[in-house]
């Protein structure tokens, strides 16, 4: 069975998801519907879960930014919203279970406590068109990240893929 999730729902935060295979085109999926995974709806693993949230947002933040392909907007805003949001059930999901582990995510938590995801995300994500704030500064960042962080590797682990919509049964 596959879920699908109409662009107005998803802008809503709506869940939805579809196994398929999945268009190609220079390394990015491209579509107009994004299809959440469907082991995200059932698995309930912490690191899973935050990555499920980073996914939603991103989604729909590039669905808000409209153009014929929202599968390749993107801006600073979309990115930093989403590593917040990321950060935020990673450290709800901590809580609930303060064994869990992620290196990844722990990284993360620790830069986001230290003041830096928007400096974070300038460093490691930045892209020709994006308009960074005048305010990030990345500089005290690279410091930090060499002392507290050393060897950190970003990462991004879309938990669904973009297709173009079809007639499927909606979620």
């Amino acid at each position: 069975m596959c879920f699908r999730l109409p662009i107005a729902m998803l802008s809503a935060l709506c869940v939805a998801g579809c196994s398929s295979e999945v268009y190609v085109r220079d390394g990015v999926t491209d579509g107009d519907t994004f299809y959440l995974a469907e082991r995200a709806l059932a698995d309930n693993d912490p690191v899973l879960q935050s990555w499920v949230g980073y996914s939603l947002s991103r989604s729909t933040c590039q669905l808000q930014m409209g153009g014929e392909n929202p599968a390749r907007a993107n801006s600073y805003e979309c990115e930093l919203k989403a590593r917040r949001l990321l950060v935020d059930t990673w450290f709800e999901m901590r809580a609930d279970d303060p064994a869990v582990a992620d290196t990844y995510l722990d990284d993360l938590a620790a830069v986001a406590a230290n003041g830096y995801l928007d400096a974070y995300v300038a460093h490691y994500y930045r892209k020709r068109d994006w308009q960074i704030p005048a305010h990030v500064r990345t500089t005290g960042f690279e410091k930090w990240a060499r002392r507290e962080i050393p060897g950190h590797r970003p990462q991004t682990r879309i938990i669904g893929s973009w297709n173009y919509s079809r007639n499927v049964a909606s979620f």
